[in-house]
Parts: C-alpha cells; sequence; structure tokens
C-alpha cells in the first residue's frame, strides 16, 4: 500500500465512511471477531442487562452476544452514519432487542445511570479527551456496573503501517494509569493474543491485546 492508501485505511478503521467503510468494517468484524467475544464474556452477562457498545462498526456479533443470557437490550453508539446504517439493516431481525444510534465522539447521548453493561473494542486509540471520555463512561453506567475496554499494545500497533496517521498508542501500564485518574475500580486485567490476518495483505500477524475490567 502507498502513503495515500493507509491514510485511507486509517480514516476508515476511525470513521468508516461510504461503500469503502463498509467494505473495511466488514473486514474489522471478520478480524475482530474473536477479540469482540472476549470482551463480551469480561462482562459477565445476566438477563435483562442493558448494554452498551461504544464503536459497534457493522455489529455482525449481535447475534451471538444476545444468545448469552435471556431479555438482552443493546445499544450500539458509533460516530459514523455509515456504521449505524448499515448495523441496522444487517441486524433488523434483532430490531426488538437493539438500537444504534451517531455521536459526536466525545459526548453520550444518554442519561445518567442508563446501562448495567459497557463495552468499548478497539476505539481508545481515537477518544479525543480519554479522561473525560471516561468520566462520560462513568456517569451513564448503572452503580455497580461493568465497563470492559479492550485495546491493542502499543508495540503491536506500532508495527502496523497505518497506525501513523491518527492513532494514539497505549500500552497496559498507560491505560492502568488512566483509569486511577477516574472514578472507576479496576478489578480484572486480561493479557490475550492471536493470530489474524493482516489488514495491509502481508499475510498474518500476532496481535497483543489487553482487556480492561472496571466497576463502577
Amino acid at each position: 500500500m502507498n502513503t495515500e492508501d493507509l491514510k485511507l485505511l486509517a480514516k476508515n478503521l476511525a470513521n468508516p465512511q461510504g461503500e469503502k467503510g463498509i467494505e473495511i468494517a466488514e473486514m474489522m468484524d471478520a478480524t475482530n471477531i474473536s477479540m469482540t467475544m472476549e470482551s463480551v464474556a469480561a462482562l459477565e452477562l445476566d438477563d435483562s442487562d442493558r448494554i452498551l457498545e461504544i464503536g459497534h462498526g457493522n455489529a455482525g456479533h449481535l447475534e451471538q452476544l444476545l444468545k448469552l443470557a435471556d431479555d438482552l437490550n443493546y445499544t450500539g453508539l458509533d460516530i459514523s452514519e455509515t456504521m449505524r446504517d448499515h448495523a441496522q439493516r444487517k441486524n433488523i431481525k434483532f430490531e426488538n432487542q437493539s438500537q444504534f444510534f451517531v455521536y459526536d465522539g466525545q459526548n453520550i447521548p444518554f442519561g445518567e445511570q442508563n446501562f448495567d453493561k459497557i463495552f468499548t473494542v478497539n476505539t481508545l486509540y481515537f477518544w479525543k479527551e480519554p479522561n473525560a471520555f471516561l468520566e462520560e463512561i462513568y456517569r451513564v453506567l448503572r452503580n455497580n456496573g461493568t465497563f470492559v475496554l479492550t485495546f491493542g499494545h502499543k508495540d503491536f500497533m506500532s508495527n502496523l503501517p497505518f497506525t501513523q496517521y491518527g492513532f494514539q498508542l497505549y500500552d497496559t501500564e498507560d491505560v492502568e494509569k488512566l483509569v486511577a485518574k477516574s472514578q472507576f475500580v479496576q478489578v480484572k486485567l486480561l493479557q490475550k493474543e492471536e493470530w489474524i490476518p493482516g489488514k495491509t495483505g502481508d499475510g498474518p500477524v500476532k496481535r497483543n491485546y489487553t482487556i480492561l475490567t472496571l466497576k463502577k
């Protein structure tokens, strides 16, 4: 890939747009499904939980998620209108248990203590004000609720050529320090690794990532 191709890929990973965005979202779903479902497992879903996912992409994992407990209600929040519309179409048969919204990436458009469980996978790199956004997540989470934050390690991410364009990379220690400044309590940390297809066509790569489980 040349520089312009890498910039376009980076842009669509952050905020998928149009047909190219949908194509990249399908690729992200395929490469991230294990990472996503490991994150969902960390939520330890209970019957009737209200769930918020920040950065849902095409929400290709929704069917699996909804099978994990009874009477779940899922809300997806994304900065991309393309992803909101695509996820709605892809999951139309679950419209009685799910809804999708667009937001500005900083202000979560829901009232206080709205959700039992919140999770986000591979969005941390794009948070404009991480401390403030953690407080927004805390605000909409119910008391004793769970927030799962999942991200690729800096040493892995920095080897991907597109991450030089608009990505803020973190190692686990960086994120633990960030969390320590918030009102959240860290209750669990999982370190994972997996082989995934490369996004630039260079063959499989080993991804190292962290799943942080936080409580309100």
